[in-house]
């Protein structure tokens, strides 16, 4: 994969994984405190929204890996990229940095003078 377009699969699959994120967190907040089912389904939302975000989860870790190979990250970015899929809403917050820092750039430009730290 060429790095523009590792970087643009890293940035779309960052942004579904935290909106994966809200669509299970409403889902659970609609079960769980209002007592409803937000897609109508004799099974309920929470299944099909914890489905689809763990697959979106899934395609996250491999895209970090992709990235890892891809703009030469080092351990502790990688270890970041990961670690950043956890919490809700911060694989995009980790996205951002790494494009403001140019860590979603070929490693030509890292050693042309870009900084390749977090």
């Amino acid at each position: 994969m060429n790095p523009t377009a590792t970087r643009t699969a890293f940035r779309a699959v960052a942004i579904a994984e935290a909106l994966s994120w809200a669509l299970l967190l409403s889902a659970m907040f609609c079960k769980y405190a209002t007592k409803s089912e937000p897609f109508g389904l004799r099974e309920g939302g929470v299944p099909v929204a914890g489905m689809i975000h763990g697959v979106v989860f899934v395609v996250f870790v491999v895209m970090c890996f992709v990235s890892r190979r891809a703009f030469g990250w080092s351990r502790k970015v990688t270890l970041v990229a990961l670690a950043s899929s956890i919490p809700p809403f911060c694989s995009v917050l980790f996205e951002r940095g790494a494009d403001a820092r140019g860590l979603l750039e070929s490693p030509r430009a890292h050693s042309s003078g870009a900084t390749s730290k977090p």
